[in-house]
């Protein structure tokens, strides 16, 4: 087992975990009539159809990070690696991912959300394991 990657898939479920529960609490809550799943309450910045896949989205981003998780964490508890060319290229498609992530988050936030933290941290595990 490797426990890089099995770390660096935990991280990915628990960051997509953290992610969706405060966005719901922080961003969306005061954004939906009660009893509704989808936020619709229009804003003077933002009418319910940017709302609404703005809702999406960010919890696209939670899904997304859970299929990577899911992969390093298959990858870690595979013993047999049978085509090692298509792991590399896995593993090395997950790092330029969270590196640019990360980077992305870093520069939009200015330093201020730590989500960047937690992408460099699971890439550069993902780097250390391979």
């Amino acid at each position: 087992m490797n426990i890089y990657f099995l770390s660096a898939g935990i991280l990915c479920f628990l960051l997509g975990i953290v992610h969706s529960f405060l966005g719901e609490y922080l961003i969306f809550n005061d954004k939906r009539d009660k009893g509704k799943l989808v936020p619709s309450k229009e804003s003077s910045e933002l009418k319910e159809r940017h709302l609404r896949i703005l809702w999406a989205t960010w919890h696209l981003a939670s899904i997304l990070g859970w299929c990577i998780g899911a992969v390093l964490i298959k990858v870690a508890l595979t013993k047999n690696q049978q085509n090692i060319e298509f792991v590399d290229f896995i593993l090395q498609s997950i790092v330029y991912t969270m590196g640019i992530s990360s980077l992305l988050v870093l520069i939009g936030t200015k330093g201020k959300h730590p989500g960047w933290i937690v992408l460099l941290i699971i890439g550069i595990l993902t780097i250390i394991g391979n």
